[in-house]
């Protein structure tokens, strides 16, 4: 009879452990990434009343099984629901990411590393990738010497949002091509001739605007108007201020003007020199001897070739200065321009880039967003046009899961039977998963199982607890004898 009140205590025990885990279970039904947890039970030692023995051939005696009598159960394991993903929370953040397959998130409270399913991040002050509750995201960094790379290495923290890339860096136009039509009935062509320009950026992202004149070359054949020249007459800052032109003012509205450092711009073998500068409006004259022709087929209104060169369709720009600077030699590309007749108009327009559209340059840009890909990789999105990669999210996976330590706030720390991170992770492209991006992962706890377990525990608990008031009840009866 004792041991039925120890059997009918230890089943209480185990079925209150149940409880406790169910319990848990569904308080955290609406915990993103939760996984939930499995309770089973084992039977404890058996007293053996009587050993068993085997058949008797010499006397024919069958064999007899053991006589053993149970002591109750035993709380054998809870085994946490790995593998079991939960639904798809759309959130439309996109520093939310959902895992598609195996491998957990990596993230780091400045000292270890831990893992979760969890995939809310936030940014903290310091632009760096993190939890709500502080541990940084880690991953991988771009490689130092591709940028548009990711180096696999020892996972840091991921700094999307570090003061060094909150901008873009600018890079110099050094490619140029001029589209449209040359009308040889336009007027101006003879006379004062067309302005047309193009603006480039220099090596510091700032922008300049070359002026250009193309005029008729009234000294060829007047009956076959098909050369022109090509002159720069100014070169312009952002500011609309002549390169060529110092500018001065004393404070008491006296302005003067005078030669820049700047004194002369090449076109190809073509060199256009300073002449002189308006005193009041200090606007310059550049001088050239014999300006670029740029010549068309007479018979097919097609571009032939821009200066002395025979079939060259490209001329190089270049500023006049010497010393350190950061301007870049321009390739300039007439290749696109047609002689047609458009009743008297002449369109001419230059655009940076060349005709590829390779070589525009760009001014410097902040950063005006962050987007995540499906691979797990950060890009900058900055207001130049620019797209710029700053890191990637990688995961973690073990040989067993379920043998992950539960440590709270919806992460994991390894154990002896998980299996070790090497400390590198993993592209979860690698093993054909890919992150969901604005869309966290639910709990995986499925309440029509818990609340089934839930009564099955509750019948057992309530059976356990009349083993024991049965067995006092027989323990009264033999109590009683005596009377």
């Amino acid at each position: 009879m004792l041991r039925s009140l120890y059997s009918g205590v230890s089943g209480m025990k185990v079925h209150q452990s149940k409880m406790d885990v169910i319990g848990n279970n569904i308080a955290n039904v609406n915990t993103v990434g939760f996984k939930s947890s499995q309770v089973t039970f084992s039977d404890v030692l058996y007293q053996t009343s009587a050993a068993a023995s085997g058949p008797d051939e010499n006397t024919g005696r069958a064999g007899v099984n053991p006589k053993q009598i149970g002591l109750g159960a035993n709380f054998a394991s809870v085994k946490t629901t790995m593998d079991s993903t939960g639904g798809s929370q759309r959130t439309d953040n996109p520093f939310d990411l959902m895992i598609e397959g195996d491998g957990f998130f990596i993230v780091n409270n400045g000292t270890s590393n831990y893992f979760t399913k969890a995939g809310s991040f936030t940014l903290d002050a310091n632009g760096t990738l993190c939890t709500a509750t502080g541990y940084s995201v880690m991953g991988w960094q771009i490689d130092p010497t591709n940028p548009t790379v990711i180096k696999a290495d020892t996972v840091s923290p991921l700094h999307i949002m570090s003061a060094e890339n909150m901008y873009s860096e600018p890079e110099a136009t050094t490619a140029v091509h001029f589209e449209g039509n040359i009308d040889s009935a336009d007027s101006d062509l003879a006379g004062t001739g067309r302005v047309t320009n193009f603006t480039f950026y220099d090596n510091l992202g700032q922008s300049y605007t070359v002026q250009l004149l193309v005029k008729q070359n009234t000294q060829a054949d007047s009956l076959i108007k098909n050369e022109y020249l090509v002159s720069v007459t100014d070169v312009l800052d952002s500011n609309g201020q002549s390169i060529f032109v110092k500018k001065e003012d004393d404070g008491m509205g006296n302005i003067t003007y005078s030669e820049s450092t700047i004194t002369e711009v090449t076109l190809g073998t073509y060199t256009f020199a300073v002449g002189d500068i308006d005193e009041e409006t200090g606007v310059p004259t550049l001088e050239c001897d014999t300006p670029p022709v740029l010549s068309f087929n007479a018979s097919t209104g097609k571009m032939v070739s821009i200066g002395d060169a025979e079939g060259e369709k490209s001329l190089t720009f270049s500023i006049g200065i010497t010393g350190e600077h950061p301007f870049e030699d321009i390739n300039v590309d007439f290749s696109a321009l047609t002689m047609y007749a458009n009743s008297g108009k002449t369109t001419i327009e230059g655009s940076k880039g060349g005709l590829d559209n390779l070589g525009k340059g760009r001014t410097a840009g902040n950063m005006s967003g962050v987007s995540i890909d499906t691979a797990g990789k950060i890009y900058g999105v900055y207001d130049n046009g620019v797209s710029k990669l700053l890191g990637q999210v990688v995961i973690a996976k073990f040989a067993n899961n379920s043998g992950l330590e539960a440590v709270g706030n919806s992460l994991f720390a390894e154990s002896q039977n998980s299996g070790e991170f090497d400390g590198i992770g993993e592209d979860i492209t690698m093993s054909g998963g890919k992150f969901n991006v604005g869309v966290l992962e639910s709990s995986n706890v499925d309440l029509a199982s818990e609340f089934t377990d839930m009564i099955t525990t509750q019948r057992g608990f309530q059976a356990n607890s009349r083993i024991i008031t049965t067995s006092d009840t027989l323990l009264e009866e033999l109590i009683n004898l005596k009377r």
